[in-house]
């Protein structure tokens, strides 16, 4: 099992989610988040004002799917969150060693 997480643009949301659950994943963990990168920010104008603005907001989306699918997961993620335009985004995968649903005590895949 792997997570796999991925911070994407937040208008590009519900395209990913789309491709996800074409896939089969149908869980998944929404964060807010800023991020800085080679996007570098960008400049705001707010009554009259110039303002630096460094971190931009982001989302972050985490899976816990099986291994076999993960190169599916990261084609779909990837597919359905690019624009072409700096600051798309970054997909990590991390090994899972154990999963648990809480309600009924399944483990591993079963709890996926």
């Amino acid at each position: 099992m792997k997570i796999v997480m991925a911070v994407i643009k937040p208008f590009k949301l519900e395209e990913v989610r789309d491709a996800l659950t074409s896939l089969g994943v149908h869980g998944l963990t929404v964060t807010e988040v800023k991020g800085y990168g080679r996007q570098k920010g960008h400049t705001e104008i707010y009554r009259g004002a110039e303002y630096a603005v460094s971190f931009l907001p982001k989302l972050k989306i985490e899976v816990a799917v099986p291994t076999e699918i993960v190169p599916k997961v990261i084609e779909g993620i990837t597919l359905a969150a690019r624009t072409g335009q700096i600051g798309d985004g970054k997909i990590f995968v991390v090994p899972l060693e154990k999963a648990v649903r809480i309600r009924t005590g399944e483990a591993d895949a079963d709890a996926l």
